[in-house]
């Protein structure tokens, strides 16, 4: 039987600049199966661990570590070389006492950082599909494929800190003009600005957000802008 999940390799050049990986080196490296996160917006387990932190130096030493149970993201326990790690996700590794959170940074699309103990279990994220389903109860989807039935006043775009892996709500930062706003992709990444605006989606453009860095003001996709909150990030960024 053919597999229906496609190949479990990419040629290095291929691959995005953000997993940090060496050009000429081998000419494959494994990629990201369908999952949780598109494959160009993540970077494999196995790649994080030996790229990214440079805890491992092969790919032999990535197996064990991620085989025997010892990778932990959103706090559960991930046994696939493959599995997306992306936007958001907090990473915990057994018998190291750092806990990372992926995010944008430095025109980067991912970058792990350090974060306190405290917040390993607080996650951001994008509500981006909202559906009514049966008995009138409401379906919220979030960016990074989880779902959860809940009666949260929200809309697309908006985004949810939730505690993992149970997926409880424990608060929503609307996007709307006021709030702080993180770009998470293009040149512009990793920057949080103020919302100034929000223009409407016609026919041709998508919805528009007028977002204020600095001295500047810049007109972007609201698909890549996640609000944060309405003073100082609701979780640490940084």
């Amino acid at each position: 039987m053919v597999s229906i999940s496609g190949s479990k390799k990419l040629k290095r050049q291929m691959a995005p600049q953000f997993w940090g990986i060496a050009r000429k080196d081998k000419r494959f490296v494994i990629t990201v199966r369908p999952g949780p996160h598109k494959k160009t917006h993540s970077v494999p387990t196995a790649v994080f661990l030996r790229d990214m932190l440079k805890i491992v130096s092969s790919l032999r030493e990535a197996k064990t570590a991620i085989y025997s149970g010892k990778v932990k993201i959103d706090g559960v326990v991930r046994k696939s070389l493959h599995h997306a790690i992306g936007l958001m996700d907090v990473v915990e590794l057994e018998n190291v006492s750092d806990v990372y959170r992926m995010v944008p940074t430095e025109g980067k699309l991912l970058k792990p950082i350090k974060i306190n103990d405290s917040e390993k279990t607080k996650k951001l994220v994008r509500v981006t599909t909202k559906t009514t389903i049966n008995k009138g109860k409401t379906q919220i989807g979030f960016h990074d494929g989880r779902s959860t039935i809940s009666d949260t006043k929200v809309n697309v775009g908006d985004v949810c800190l939730i505690q993992v892996p149970d997926q409880k709500i424990l608060e929503v930062v609307k996007l709307e003009p006021g709030n702080n706003g993180l770009v998470t992709r293009g040149v512009n990444a990793g920057q949080i600005g103020k919302i100034e605006n929000i223009e409407e989606g016609t026919f041709i453009l998508p919805k528009r957000v007028i977002l204020s860095l600095g001295d500047r003001k810049i007109e972007i996709p609201a698909d890549i802008i996640m609000p944060i909150g309405k003073e100082e990030p609701i979780i640490q960024l940084k």
